[in-house]
């Protein structure tokens, strides 16, 4: 009886002396169709070539094989992949809490961090914390949301309205720019900011942009929290 006992099973294809069938259907080494030949003509073929012979297509009858430097086909599908992932945009909610009677001071620190956020491409969770008596003046919170949202309507639009939520009120914030867009955005004012710097040796960075090269990640914490 068979059993299997564990243990990863590889996704590498086989090349070389691994492949173990009487023919193959080749490929040659710029993609050229070479034809149905025997597993010992391909094999001495990659030898003339000093190339590998890959197995590309397993489940074709007989199964497909290429000519290539199988070294530099997985490291440039290894930088593919790397490249793929640098990109990929992963949907962020950052979230702000604020207080219906916030001061202007407190309210044009947040009002930035909001900017920030959907500069970046995110979206932002907007929390009005009621206590006690401020539970009786809804309206308070409403039209402290409203002001935030006109405020930064040049960068985002509201994507879920004002509505209670036991004691507090919740609106949620969406960037005008996708993700994909700002993240492409800040590494190439990054990579500016660098030539910059290499030309000029003798500047410092200035504290915004210090700050502007720590925004630019391939992947930011699932929720960010920052309270009155």
């Amino acid at each position: 009886m068979w059993c299997y006992r564990g243990g990863s099973i590889s996704t590498e294809p086989r090349i070389n002396d691994r492949i173990r069938v009487p023919e193959v259907r080749l490929v040659g080494p710029s993609g050229e169709q070479v034809g149905i030949v025997p597993l010992a003509k391909a094999l001495e073929l990659a030898q003339e070539y000093d190339l590998d012979l890959v197995e590309v297509a397993a489940s074709a009858r007989p199964p497909v094989c290429k000519l290539m430097d199988y070294g530099k086909f997985k490291y440039e599908s290894a930088m593919k992949a790397r490249e793929a992932r640098k990109n990929q945009a992963h949907t962020v909610i950052k979230e702000m809490k604020l207080r219906p009677k916030i001061d202007p001071h407190d309210y044009d620190t947040k009002k930035g961090h909001v900017v920030r956020f959907l500069k970046q491409g995110d979206k932002v969770k907007i929390t009005i914390m009621f206590r006690g008596r401020e539970q009786s003046r809804p309206e308070l919170g409403y039209r402290l949301l409203q002001r935030l949202a006109e405020d930064v309507q040049d960068l985002g639009f509201v994507e879920s309205n004002p509505k209670q939520d036991g004691r507090n009120m919740i609106m949620v914030l969406g960037p005008h720019k996708k993700k994909t867009e700002a993240m492409a955005e800040a590494r190439q004012a990054q990579e500016a900011r660098k030539a910059d710097a290499k030309a000029n040796p003798g500047r410092s960075q200035n504290p915004a942009e210090i700050e502007a090269d720590a925004d630019v990640e391939v992947e930011a914490p699932a929720e960010e929290h920052v309270e009155a």
